[in-house]
């Protein structure tokens, strides 16, 4: 897909399974079992999914996946899975190296948004992508770096502490756009403090890379708000501020975690919104 000046790529970088009643907060396991089913942990599978930006001067990664810095108790948990995705494979596949990346973006330091930013290399942690620049909210990092009881089993300081110790951490301006008129910033604060969803664009077509404010399409409908959030009635707030506008102008949201579909566009009903078309790939 080509937006503006840059080349749009979708890439799986891996999966792993979160309880599905911390994914649907209040929603009855009977509704959102059948779209997302569950195993016999009550788990449903998911998958990373990050854009990669290609235009004549930059490579730019918007979040990096679950990482490969988790120990095997970890890993049980989380059911995490390589065997048909990693970032490194997905970018190798474009015939992209790690040090071509000049500029990585990030929604949110969550686990399995930042785990692939930094890595482990002779007993040393560093970043990932070594010649890019890594972008994330102050008010996120800040959180980051003294999380509440509730949410620091999220925030693993491994996988961005090293960022700024290298001085490879910048943090977003306050302007709306980031490097052009092609990259806009959505701030929203409900899922965690300082998220930063990320609105790619031209004269014709809108991507949204949603975070886990939509972290999958079955998440389009106003109460399908995960357990997770810290704050869900701003979550709440934040999907009726932004639909409307995604129906009106046919954005195309891209999720991070759904495992079947890619984007979806989004439609106006009498309940509220929900998903207008679905997209495998962009």
């Amino acid at each position: 897909m080509k937006i503006g000046k840059y080349r749009v790529h979708s890439l799986l970088s891996g999966g792993f399974k979160l309880d599905g009643g911390a994914m649907f907060g209040i929603i009855p396991k009977l509704l959102w079992s059948k779209s997302n089913p569950a195993d016999e942990l009550n788990r449903i599978s998911l998958v990373t999914r990050n854009l990669l930006l290609v235009s004549d001067s930059r490579k730019i990664l918007i979040d990096t996946g679950m990482g490969n810095k988790w120990t095997d108790k970890s890993k049980e948990i989380y059911d995490i899975d390589f065997s048909q995705f990693t970032l490194e494979r997905s970018l190798k596949e474009l015939e992209i190296e790690p040090s071509d990346i000049t500029d990585v973006l990030l929604t949110h330091l969550h686990f399995d948004h930042t785990g692939g930013s930094t890595k482990l290399e002779n007993g040393k942690l560093i970043p990932s992508f070594p010649n890019a620049k890594y972008f994330v909210a102050k008010k996120n990092y800040e959180w980051g770096i003294n999380a509440t009881d509730r949410d620091k089993g999220s925030y693993l300081k491994e996988n961005f502490q090293a960022l700024f110790e290298n001085g490879a951490l910048h943090f977003f301006s306050e302007k709306e756009h980031l490097f052009d008129d092609e990259i806009a910033l959505l701030p929203v604060n409900g899922h965690t403090i300082g998220q930063q969803l990320f609105k790619i664009f031209d004269t014709t077509t809108t991507l949204l890379y949603c975070g886990d404010l939509f972290p999958t399409s079955s998440h389009i409908p106003l109460p399908y708000i995960m357990g997770y959030d810290l704050q869900p009635l701003i979550t709440l707030a934040e999907k009726k501020e932004l639909l409307p506008t995604a129906v009106e102008e046919n954005w195309k949201l891209v999720f991070e975690h759904d495992p079947f579909f890619a984007a979806a566009t989004v439609a106006k009903n009498e309940k509220g919104f929900s998903v207008r078309e679905r997209f495998e790939t962009l």
